[in-house]
């Protein structure tokens, strides 16, 4: 089994900074792409960023392209997903995942935690 622990979600000030760590447990050898999704009310969960553990270049949603970074440690087995130059409409829950298969099926998530930008 695998489980998914997030941390680092909060408040911050439009242009602030937060960095989000996923720590992941149990068989990594299950997974091998991680990913950032984000929901808001109302609407359907999107993905943000992925990265395979085994290299390559990360994928970014076209909006967080240039202010977000997806960063993995796989001999730690976390991912951080650093966030910079956050805007109000980044504003969501934001979710861990993992997966297998190419493409991806992502098979787990960690609980979510609270991003909130606002002034």
């Amino acid at each position: 089994q695998v489980q998914l622990v997030e941390s680092g979600g909060g408040w911050v000030q439009p242009g602030g900074s937060l960095r989000l760590s996923c720590a992941v447990a149990g068989s990594v050898l299950r997974l091998n792409t991680m990913g950032w999704f984000r929901q808001t009310p109302g609407k359907e969960r999107e993905l943000v960023a992925r990265i395979r553990w085994g290299g390559g270049s990360p994928y970014y949603l076209d909006s967080v392209r240039g202010r977000f970074t997806i960063v993995r440690d796989y001999a730690k087995h976390t991912v951080h997903l650093q966030m910079n130059s956050l805007k109000p409409e980044d504003t969501a829950v934001y979710y861990c995942t993992g997966g297998s298969g190419d493409p991806p099926s992502y098979d787990y998530w960690g609980q979510g935690t609270q991003v909130t930008v606002s002034s």
